[in-house]
């Protein structure tokens, strides 16, 4: 069950728990709150270190990112001692366990963090946290994991809620530009020969390839500056394969000052991104993948589900994170059933939406999540309401539900249909679940009128369509009947959006 803030502030804060991702290129720590199907960072801060500089040549961590990191860990310990996180995890990766010089930097690093657990992860543990952390957002997933960071690139089959055949390979955007000697050709070659090797992808051929790391973000992030993509969020962007080669080739022909221009990346990614589009190409051509999903959610979020939050794993991520909204922001989080029945025999049935997955489920959460904007604001509810749905936090959201259930919710507060806040689900979505969402939202109203978002006024009362051409709301008894006017009026405006006639019986 999700922790809800009927246990109270005290109870959210009695659980923190802090991971410190140290890696090959940067170290991030960050810090979450309670025990929650979708993870909640309430502290995230990242320090490009290039720990692993040089390690190719050398096979020694680099002096200046040792010390660098020594600074930034100092720090972290500061900060989780003052927020009391527990479990405080250091996590190090591909840099620290090749390098000849990595146990000694532990060490040091342990001196300077005496609260927390070090632990240096070979290949197929780092992999394994990458695969839970999507699998965290992606249950249903079925392919190829690819965690690419500066120093190795992960590699994970995930099929069925579970993941297998997890490895790891020296294709990470520091190691593989120190090989090809900075040549984007040369690591062409260095990668589709890595790739080659790693018999088992030849048993995921024609499944999507999920992309993690900031090297792959950075592609993305990229790609949507590049093209006035509405929604500058990485995580569950979708690329079709055709468009994910596109995306990858201007990368790599791209000058630094081309890709300056189109800004939505830290210059300091820039110098890695033709190397990450490389590995991305050849992943391409080696799964021969129809689609990439790139996901947010890796190694740290696979360690918050199985260090942290294993007891509530088996939830669905979007359920789970509707529930939690309605229950903190709505009014009565137990009007969800009976709206959800109430317009199941329009929606569902009558207009079939039951026929199609998308809508089947959309319907399902918009109804779970209908009241969330109930204590904001009124002049300003539709467009915060759209806001807080399109932009929240939750591992599960795609980027089209996101757009669909904003859009529902403004409609339910009246937004007008024309507003300029309403663009990015007119980009996103498709215009016939344009219109679904309208007229859920314009049925929404409809009900939260008619019972002010009670059971006890909804009750007796029924919506059909009859004779496939009308709307018809039967209301028994009298006590509604005062509000005859306010009722008809969004009864017509449902009705009209449906291109049926309204029948107020």
């Amino acid at each position: 069950m999700v922790e809800s803030t009927a246990q109270g502030g005290a109870a959210r804060q009695s659980r923190r728990a802090a991971i410190v991702d140290l890696g090959s290129n940067s170290v991030r720590m960050v810090v979450y709150e309670g025990v929650a199907r979708n993870p909640v960072p309430i502290f995230n801060e990242k320090a490009t270190l290039r720990l692993g500089a040089g390690l190719e040549a050398t096979g020694l961590l680099s002096e200046e990112g040792i010390e660098r990191a020594l600074e930034v860990l100092s720090r972290y310990q500061a900060i989780g001692q003052a927020m009391g996180v527990k479990p405080f995890d250091v996590l190090a990766t591909a840099a620290v366990r090749d390098a000849r010089n990595g146990a000694e930097f532990v060490r040091a690093a342990q001196l300077r963090m005496p609260e927390a657990r070090f632990r240096v992860l070979n290949g197929e543990e780092e992999a394994d946290y990458s695969a839970t952390g999507v699998l965290c957002a992606l249950p249903d997933a079925d392919g190829v994991v690819a965690d690419i960071g500066g120093g190795s690139l992960e590699l994970i089959r995930v099929r069925d809620s579970a993941y297998f055949d997890a490895g790891t390979t020296p294709l990470g955007v520091i190691r593989l530009r120190e090989r090809s000697d900075d040549d984007v050709e040369a690591a062409s070659k260095i990668a589709r020969k890595t790739l080659a090797d790693v018999a088992w992808l030849e048993d995921a051929k024609g499944k999507p390839l999920y992309l993690v790391g900031g090297a792959f973000r950075a592609l993305a992030r990229l790609h949507m500056a590049r093209t006035d993509y509405p929604l500058n969020m990485v995580h569950l962007f979708r690329l079709n394969r055709q468009e994910a080669v596109e995306m990858a080739e201007w990368v790599v022909g791209a000058s630094r000052k081309q890709m300056e221009k189109v800004g939505n990346v830290p210059r300091k990614r820039m110098i890695d991104a033709p190397f990450a589009a490389q590995v991305l190409l050849a992943l391409l051509d080696r799964t021969e993948a129809p689609e990439v999903i790139f996901s947010a959610e890796g190694l740290r979020e696979g360690w918050y589900m199985r260090e942290v939050a294993a007891r509530v794993a088996d939830e669905e991520p979007m359920q789970a994170l509707v529930q939690e909204m309605e229950g903190r922001l709505g009014r009565n989080p137990s009007f969800a059933e009976p709206l959800y029945m109430w317009l199941t025999s329009v929606f569902l049935e009558r207009l079939g939406w039951k026929k199609d997955s998308f809508l089947a489920l959309q319907f399902r959460l918009a109804c779970m999540v209908s009241d969330v904007g109930s204590y904001d604001h009124p002049q300003y509810r539709a467009e915060q309401t759209y806001r807080r749905i399109l932009y929240c936090h939750g591992v599960g959201f795609s980027h089209e539900s996101r757009a669909f259930l904003a859009l529902v919710l403004a409609g339910r507060y009246d937004i007008d249909r024309d507003s300029s806040v309403l663009e990015p689900s007119r980009r996103l979505l498709s215009k016939d679940y344009y219109e679904a969402a309208i007229q859920l939202g314009q049925a929404f109203r409809l009900v939260y009128v008619l019972s002010a978002g009670t059971e006890t006024l909804l009750e007796g009362t029924h919506l059909t369509i009859k004779d496939e051409d009308q709307l018809v709301l039967s209301l028994h008894g009298g006590r509604l009947r005062s509000g005859g006017n306010a009722v008809s009026r969004q009864l017509n405006r449902l009705a009209e959006s449906l291109g049926l006639e309204a029948d107020l019986q």
